[in-house]
């Protein structure tokens, strides 16, 4: 079932460890196949090293699995949470990588403080607020995702994709879940970028002009970046 995607969601896992985003199992990707509804995710606790693609198990928007011998990722709700709430999105990494959960930990935003971060986020990244007790002890995973969707109330998220969970760690997305590391790489690195800035003493944003030009060349109507496709 779903083979391609299947194999789409190992080759993503295995990135993570490939980009040093985790350590012993302490993340996932998942990706969504539109078309069916259905979810291909790392399954929960397995070494990157011993995965194999039918390890990777596959459930419905409900949580129910379809595929696979395996428990899904504890996240899974999360993850779910996500995909129906934000419908373009195709992909979602969650890690613990140290620069970025740093940030989660202690509760801080990421303001655009230079041209790396604009381009490819589109403003602040935002942190979530706290969970209080009752969302920790019910149904947590969903809450988590609950409470992103909430902190994304007044944002786009094709033009951030990433948050920060307060207390807990990164999540990204994108197209899929090869795209969704390769925002997961890129938040680690603005994460870093932003502590040394601060610790050098700036904690002023770059203009919004600066913000425009960078982001939208990169991703805006009249995008010019990169070769044409």
């Amino acid at each position: 079932m779903l083979f391609n995607l299947r194999k789409s969601v190992l080759e993503a896992n295995l990135m993570l460890k490939e980009y040093g985003l985790v350590v012993f199992t302490w993340g996932n990707v998942s990706a969504i196949d539109r078309s069916t509804g259905l979810v291909a995710i790392k399954p929960s606790g397995v070494e990157y090293e011993h995965m194999k693609v039918d390890d990777i198990v596959v459930v419905d928007l409900d949580g129910n699995r379809v595929f696979g011998e395996l428990n899904p990722s504890s996240d899974t709700a999360t993850h779910l949470e996500l995909y129906s709430k934000f419908p373009n999105i195709g992909g979602i990494v969650h890690t613990h990588s140290p620069w970025a959960t740093s940030r989660a930990q202690a509760g801080k935003s990421i303001p655009t403080y230079g041209t790396t971060h604009a381009d490819h986020f589109y403003g602040e990244i935002p942190c979530t607020r706290p969970m209080n007790a009752d969302e920790t002890q019910n149904d947590y995973e969903k809450n988590t995702g609950h409470v992103i969707v909430e902190r994304f109330e007044s944002i786009d998220p094709k033009t951030m994709p990433a948050v920060l969970v307060h207390g807990h760690g990164p999540f990204t997305w994108g197209n899929d879940g090869k795209d969704a590391v390769y925002n997961a790489v890129v938040l680690e690195e603005v994460a870093k970028m932003a502590f040394h800035t601060e610790l050098l003493g700036n904690e002023t944003p770059i203009d919004q002009h600066l913000i425009d030009r960078h982001f939208l060349r990169k991703h805006g109507k009249d995008a010019y970046y990169g070769q044409k496709k």
